[in-house]
């Protein structure tokens, strides 16, 4: 079985599929050939934490990726990478586009490195169209070759990351709804209008990607997997721990076509999908694993196979520790650091700006903040102190507690340092 990795950077479930607004017609395609989860959720809602739980079947915290690669953070142990694994068993890997796990991409393990691997977020011109278009037409060429063995493939893509691209002048902002949170004002339309282009590219890209696995004629014996690492680049999305920012978009589309057109409605982790490839590929799971094989749901044996998912804050560009729990019903949010809102770890934006000049960054972030998913989805109303939910509180700080011990949560023992790089010199 040949694998298929997708990803967007900073989506959330803003496609699509989960029925927004957005043109990426693509993914709608996949989703219609797979199957569609609906409650989705990253370990660790910021990009190099997320990516490295996901792609180790670890919390960020025991696989050691405590910041950003590309800020020098490191993991304990690249072998336990999914492309050093899958390397070690019979595949060839290989990676077009973005990786965020390493601070180097030749630390992981893959056997070939396509297209340009070379990207820099931080100049504002950069052209994420073109980079992203130029890696899926080397992921679709290397699809296409004959090989001796099964490959693994992950193509990473720029889009949707900040700086989007200037604005496709067939999406009229003057008509457009942007997400729940922000204020429905010009500015803010415009700069929807600009995510959608962004999105819309990378669902092209994807498309080039699908159509040179139909071309191929290996559609029966390759698993695709479709994701991103975590929520939009807004306030209270990326980089928060509520849905907004561990909320993400998963597709899953099996050889054998489980759950054609389906969606679920079970809990699940990105951490999950490493032992579900072991499962679907008939490889012995490794020992370090921490997640929950997905294969039950999609063979229709059980509804679920958690009752909670988990994710964690570390280090984005400052220090701001905090952990959560998330059941259906309940979400409970713990705040190891400062009580208030750092703008170094919100993205620069247009929305940020808007926000940060009618106070956003003087409100107070609680030490503890626990909400009723059922009646407050858009978690505005903190729970924690009140008398009727205490026995709610306490389950699920019980629940937090146990699995940070379970996972060896180095918060328990005080401030989490980072793992970086030596520096040479």
């Amino acid at each position: 079985m040949n694998i298929v990795y997708l990803h967007t950077h900073d989506t959330g479930r803003y496609i699509q599929p989960y029925g927004f607004a957005v043109p990426t017609p693509n993914l709608m395609q996949l989703a219609g050939e797979g199957l569609l989860f609906r409650h989705a959720y990253c370990a660790g809602p910021t990009c190099s934490p997320s990516r490295a739980a996901l792609l180790t079947g670890m919390a960020a915290h025991s696989a050691g990726m405590l910041g950003l690669a590309h800020r020098g953070a490191q993991m304990d142990d690249y072998s336990r990478h999914l492309a050093s694994f899958l390397s070690r068993n019979g595949y060839n890997t290989a990676l077009s586009g973005i990786q965020h796990e390493a601070p180097e991409a030749e630390m992981i393990g893959y056997d070939n490195i396509l297209g340009n691997p070379d990207f820099d977020m931080s100049v504002f011109d950069f052209d994420s169209v073109g980079w992203d278009l130029h890696n899926a037409k080397a992921a679709a060429e290397y699809i296409q070759e004959k090989k001796s063995k099964p490959f693994f493939l992950s193509f990473g893509m720029f889009n949707t990351h900040l700086n989007f691209p200037q604005a496709d002048p067939e999406i009229n902002p003057a008509y457009l709804m942007p997400p729940p949170l922000f204020h429905d004002n010009r500015a803010n339309r415009e700069q929807w209008a600009a995510y959608l282009t962004s999105a819309k590219a990378a669902d092209q890209c994807i498309g080039i990607v699908l159509e040179a696995i139909k071309d191929a004629n290996i559609e029966d014996e390759t698993l695709v997997i479709y994701t991103t690492d975590h929520g939009l680049p807004f306030p209270r999305m990326k980089c928060s721990l509520f849905d907004t920012g561990i909320g993400v978009s998963l597709i899953i589309r099996t050889p054998q076509r489980h759950g054609k057109g389906e969606a679920v409605d079970a809990l699940v982790s990105h951490m999950d999908l490493f032992p579900t490839i072991c499962e679907l590929a008939g490889l012995s799971k490794p020992d370090w694993l921490q997640g929950h094989s997905l294969l039950p749901i999609l063979e229709k044996k059980a509804d679920s196979v958690r009752e909670a998912v988990f994710a964690e804050i570390n280090h984005h560009v400052e220090y701001e520790p905090m952990r959560c729990v998330r059941t259906e019903r309940y979400k409970y949010i713990r705040n190891y650091g400062e009580t208030a809102y750092l703008m170094p770890n919100v993205d620069a934006s247009e929305y940020r700006s808007f926000v940060g000049e009618h106070g956003f960054f003087h409100g107070e972030k609680p030490q503890e903040m626990l909400f009723d998913l059922y009646l407050d989805p858009m978690e505005k109303v903190n729970l924690a102190h009140e008398d009727k939910y205490r026995e709610t509180k306490l389950q699920m700080e019980q629940k937090l507690g146990n699995w940070m011990q379970a996972t060896g949560d180095p918060l328990l023992s005080g401030a989490v340092p980072i793992r970086r790089i030596p520096q040479s010199g």
